[in-house]
C-alpha cells in the first residue's frame, strides 16, 4: 500500500485549475479548510464551478468572481446569492445527482471531501455520503480532509490510497439545533402518526415538523427507517426501540441514510455503529430500492399546494428557495411499496398568515411533486387522500383541510374553474 503524505490545504488546492468543476461533501461535513485555502487563490483562477447538496457554514464559493456555485440544493447560506444571480441551482432529484457524475452529464474534475481517521487503511465519509462516492469515482483529483471529529460510519468506506491528496483538520462538525415544534406542528404530527401503522418503514426530513411527527410516533412498534437524512427526532425513536427495523425486507434491523444534520449526539451515535448504514444516494433514494420495504411511508413538506394537488416545494414563485431534494424519489418509492403511503404535510398557513393551499400556484413556482403522483395531504385540520380523485373532488377535499378563513375563497375558485 502506497503511503500518501499529509500536505497543507494551500498545497492541496493547487490541484484546482481554471475551468474545473469541484464537488464538495455537504451538510455538516463541508471541507471548510479547503474552501478557505481555495478562496485565497481566487485571483489566480477563473470559472471554477462548485456542486454540492445543502451546505452549512461560510460559502465564499457562492459569492461570484472566479467561482460559480451550481448546487443541487439551495440552503440558507447560498439562498440570497442564488436569488441575486451570483450563484445558481441545478434542478435534480437527489437520486440522479450521482448518475450525473457517473455518466458524465455533469463534469467533476476535483472531489473535496471530509473523512474520518483511517482504520486498517480505510476511511469513512461519516455524516455526508450523498453523491461523494460518485465524485470520487470520476474526479481527476481526489482531496480528503482527515478529521478526527468525523464519525467512522459504516457502509461507505473508502481506501485511503484512493485519494490524490490528504489534509488534516480538527474543527468540529457543524451541529444544528431546531426550533421547538409549534402547536400547529404538533397537531400535524399527531395526524401523520395516525396514518403510520406499526411495522411501517419511514422516510422524513429534518426540522421542527419532522421532530413533532417523531414525538407523536413514540407509542408505535417495530418501525423501520430508510431515509436520505435524519436527525435528533428520529434518534430518540431509535434509542427507545420504536425504530428497530424488524419488519424491513431489506437492511433488516438497520437504519439507512445518506447524510445527517443535528446534534453531536446524532454524529456520535453513528460512530462504529453496525445498526446504521450511511450509503450512497444511488441506493437510499432509488425508488426501486425504497419500494422493497413493505409499508413504506414517506413524509415530506411543501411551500404551497394548489387545488389540483400540484406540490411546490422548491421555490416561492420564481425565487428558488431550496430544491427538489428527494421528495419525488420517496413519493414514488412509497407508492410502489406494498401497503405504502406518500404524505405531503404542511401547515394551512405560513407564520405570516398566507394561505398554503391555494387556487393556483404562484407564477413561476416549481412543481416538485406532480398532481398525478400526490397521494395523502395533511394539514393541522385533517388528512385527505387524493389518489384516484378527479380535479373537482381534489378541490373539495383540499378546501376542507385549508384554514377555515380560506375555505370560502377556495370553494369559489374551484367553482369558477371546474363548474361545480
Amino acid at each position: 500500500m502506497t503511503k500518501i503524505p499529509y500536505i497543507s490545504a494551500r498545497e492541496a488546492v493547487r490541484a484546482v485549475r481554471s475551468g474545473d468543476h469541484v464537488h464538495l461533501s455537504s451538510v455538516a461535513s463541508v471541507p471548510q479548510i479547503l474552501i478557505e485555502a481555495l478562496a485565497e487563490r481566487s485571483s489566480e483562477l477563473e470559472d471554477v464551478h462548485f456542486h454540492h447538496f445543502h451546505t452549512e457554514g461560510d460559502a465564499p464559493y457562492a459569492e461570484g468572481g472566479p467561482f460559480f456555485d451550481q448546487g443541487f440544493f439551495v440552503g440558507p447560506n447560498v439562498r440570497k446569492n442564488v436569488q441575486e444571480g451570483l450563484a445558481d441551482y441545478i434542478p435534480v432529484n437527489l437520486y440522479e445527482t450521482q448518475s450525473m457524475y457517473r455518466t458524465g452529464a455533469l463534469a467533476c474534475d476535483v472531489a473535496m471531501v471530509q473523512v474520518s481517521e483511517p482504520e486498517n487503511g480505510m476511511v469513512s465519509l461519516g455524516t455526508s455520503v450523498d453523491c461523494s462516492l460518485a465524485a470520487l469515482d470520476v474526479a481527476r483529483e481526489r482531496i480528503a480532509v482527515v478529521n478526527p471529529n468525523v464519525p467512522f460510519a459504516l457502509g461507505n468506506l473508502v481506501p485511503l490510497e484512493r485519494f490524490t491528496a490528504l489534509v488534516q483538520d480538527s474543527r468540529p462538525l457543524i451541529t444544528k439545533e431546531y426550533a421547538s415544534p409549534s402547536e400547529t406542528d404538533l397537531q400535524i404530527g399527531r395526524i401523520c402518526a395516525e396514518l403510520v401503522p406499526d411495522g411501517a418503514c419511514l422516510q422524513m426530513g429534518i426540522g421542527a415538523m419532522p421532530n413533532a411527527i417523531c414525538a407523536a410516533l413514540k407509542g408505535h412498534k417495530h418501525l423501520g427507517l430508510h431515509t436520505e437524512m435524519f436527525s435528533d427526532g428520529a434518534l430518540a425513536l431509535i434509542k427507545s426501540g420504536v425504530i428497530d427495523g424488524e419488519n424491513k425486507a431489506i437492511d433488516k434491523g438497520k437504519v439507512v441514510a445518506s447524510f445527517l444534520l443535528g446534534s453531536q449526539e446524532v454524529y456520535s451515535f453513528i460512530d462504529h455503529n453496525p445498526q446504521v448504514q450511511m450509503l450512497d444516494i444511488a441506493y437510499t433514494n432509488d425508488p426501486r430500492v425504497i419500494a422493497q420495504n413493505p409499508g413504506m411511508v414517506s413524509i415530506n413538506s411543501a411551500i404551497e399546494i394548489d387545488l389540483t394537488g400540484q406540490v411546490c416545494a422548491d421555490s416561492i414563485g420564481t425565487r428558488i428557495y431550496s430544491g427538489t431534494g428527494g421528495q419525488l424519489d420517496f413519493v414514488r418509492g412509497a407508492k410502489l411499496s406494498r401497503g405504502g403511503k406518500a404524505i405531503i404535510a404542511l401547515a394551512s398557513r405560513t407564520t405570516k398568515g398566507m394561505a398554503k393551499i391555494v387556487p393556483t400556484l404562484k407564477p413561476g413556482a416549481g412543481v416538485v411533486t406532480p398532481r398525478a403522483d400526490v397521494q395523502w395531504v395533511v394539514t393541522e385540520f385533517g388528512a385527505v387522500n387524493l389518489y384516484g380523485k378527479s380535479l373537482q373532488e381534489r378541490a373539495r377535499l383540499l378546501a376542507g383541510i385549508a384554514h377555515p378563513q380560506d375555505r370560502e375563497a377556495l370553494e369559489r375558485a374551484a367553482f369558477e374553474r371546474f363548474g361545480r
